[in-house]
C-alpha cells in the first residue's frame, strides 16, 4: 500500500506506506545489527555478519542469470528472528484482513461486528488529533521492533538539537517501496533512538486516511500511533499541544515509489506544498529527513514511458490514491526471489529545521516559495554532505545524484 499525503484541499501527494527485471534502459543496473543512535560524524566499530543480498553489486554491473541462491540452514537464531520480525511488518494488513473474513464468516460473531464495521466507518480517531493520547507505548516498545530495526541495520542520525519548545514537521525522503525507514525510526520506541536523540518531542508517523477504514487494521494504526495525513489531522495534531509536537509525512507518496530504484534518488517534491502551507499557517519548523539505503531495498520492475504498465499503475493511483510497485528483492530462505527487503544499510539523516518568516494564515505563493526554496537548499546540503558516506553505490555521473522530477 503506497500512501497519499497532507491535504486533499492543497493537492498534495505524500504519506507512509506499510506495504507492494526488465527497467528502463536508464534505471537498468542491479545494486543494491543491532541498530543505534548516532550524531552526524558518529561511525559504528561493530557490524553484524553480512549476508549475499547485504552488498550491492559495483554500479554499471548487470548481473548474469544465476541459480537462485538459498540460505543456508545454520543461521543465529537473531538473525531468524529479524526476518520473522520484517516479514510480519509487511504482511500485517492481509493477515487482519484475512482474520476480519476468518470471523465474518462466524454467524455467532455478527452482533459483534456490525456495530464494530459501523464504529470504523463513521469514527473520527485518526482526524481529531488524539494519536498521541491513543498510542500504546507497551506496543511501540515490543522487542519485535528492535528485530525489525535490526534486520537491514537502521541508524539515526541528526544534524543539531531541535528544541522542545517548538512544533515540527519531520519530511521524510525518499519514499521507497514500502517506506521501512519512516516506520522503523518514528513508528517505534527503544529502537534506532529518537528519544534520546530529541528528548521532549513527540511525533506522529502518517499514512493514508483510507487505511483506517480497514477493519482490526486501523486499531492496529492507532495503537502504533499513526494517523491521517489529511489537512485536519495535521491541524489538529499540531495544535494539539503548543511545544513539543511533531508530525511525520512521507512526502512523495505513490507517484515517487514508482521511482524507486538502487542508485537512484529522484524526489517528488517541487509540486508538494501542501505541508508548507501548513508550516507557515501553524508556525512550525520544516524538518527535512533524508533516508539513504531506503531505495536499494527492493528491485524494481520500471515500466516504459507511455507504456501499458505505466498507464495502469497511474490510472491506479487516481482511482484509489495508491499503486503498487512491481518490485521484488529476496525471499525468506533464499537471496534472490522474493518480497522481503534485502539486508542494506538504512542511514537516516535529520537536517536541520527551517521555519517560517512569520504566521500568516492565508499563505501567498509568494509565502510558499520562499519557504519552499530554504527547505530544499537544506535537503540538498544533506545530500551533499553526507552522499559519500552513505550513498557510495550511486550510480556514477547525474542519474546518480539527488534529482527533483516532480
Amino acid at each position: 500500500m503506497t500512501s497519499s499525503h497532507p491535504s486533499s484541499e492543497d493537492g498534495e501527494d505524500g504519506g507512509y506506506s506499510c506495504v507492494g527485471g526488465v527497467s528502463r534502459p536508464l534505471l537498468g543496473r542491479w545494486r543494491g545489527g543491532s541498530s543505534r543512535a548516532v550524531k552526524t560524524g558518529e561511525t559504528s566499530t561493530a557490524e553484524p555478519p553480512k549476508s549475499p543480498d547485504s552488498a550491492p553489486p559495483s554500479p554499471g554491473h548487470r548481473p548474469r542469470r544465476r541459480r537462485i541462491r538459498v540460505a543456508p540452514f545454520k543461521i543465529p537464531l537473531k538473525r531468524r528472528l529479524q526476518t520473522a520480525a520484517v516479514l510480519f511488518h509487511e504482511f500485517t494488513i492481509p493477515l487482519y484482513i484475512s482474520l476480519f473474513w476468518f470471523l465474518l464468516a462466524i454467524p455467532l460473531t455478527w452482533p459483534i461486528l456490525v456495530p464494530y464495521l459501523l464504529y470504523c466507518l463513521f469514527s473520527n480517531a485518526h482526524v481529531n488529533g488524539s494519536s498521541p493520547q491513543r498510542r500504546s507505548h507497551f506496543l511501540r516498545r515490543l522487542p519485535i521492533w528492535r528485530l525489525y530495526t535490526g534486520y537491514f541495520p537502521m541508524k539515526l542520525h541528526k544534524s543539531t538539537d531541535l528544541d522542545p519548545r517548538r512544533n515540527y514537521i519531520f519530511t521524510y525522503h525518499p519514499h521507497g517501496i514500502i517506506s521501512h525507514g519512516a516506520f522503523g525510526h518514528f513508528c517505534t520506541e527503544r529502537t534506532t533512538g529518537f528519544e534520546t536523540l530529541f528528548p521532549g518531542i513527540t511525533t506522529t508517523l502518517l499514512t493514508l486516511d483510507t487505511n483506517f477504514r480497514v477493519p482490526f487494521y486501523r486499531d492496529y494504526l492507532l495503537s502504533m500511533g499513526l494517523a491521517s495525513v489529511s489537512r485536519r489531522s495535521c491541524e489538529a495534531l499540531l495544535r494539539g499541544a503548543p511545544s513539543g509536537r511533531a508530525i511525520t509525512i512521507v512526502l512523495g507518496g505513490a507517484q515517487e515509489s514508482l521511482e524507486a530504484a538502487p542508485g537512484r534518488m529522484a524526489l517528488i517534491l517541487k509540486r508538494r506544498r501542501g505541508f508548507l502551507k501548513i508550516a507557515i499557517r501553524e508556525n512550525v519548523g520544516v524538518v527535512p529527513v533524508l533516508s539513504f539505503g531506503e531505495n536499494e531495498l527492493y528491485e524494481q520492475v520500471v515500466p516504459h514511458r507511455g507504456g501499458l504498465l505505466e498507464w495502469v499503475q497511474r490510472a491506479m493511483k487516481r482511482v484509489a490514491g495508491f499503486t503498487v510497485p512491481l518490485f521484488h528483492a529476496r525471499g525468506v530462505f533464499n537471496y534472490d526471489v522474493g518480497l522481503m527487503p534485502y539486508r542494506r544499510a538504512v542511514n537516516t539523516v535529520v537536517g536541520c529545521p527551517v521555519f517560517p518568516r512569520a504566521r500568516v494564515e492565508d499563505p501567498r505563493d509568494d509565502d510558499v516559495d520562499e519557504l519552499q526554496g530554504r527547505y530544499i537548499a537544506e535537503l540538498q546540503r544533506l545530500w551533499e554532505t553526507h552522499k559519500e558516506e552513505y550513498a557510495k553505490d550511486r550510480i556514477p555521473g547525474p542519474e546518480g545524484e539527488m534529482m527533483f522530477i516532480g
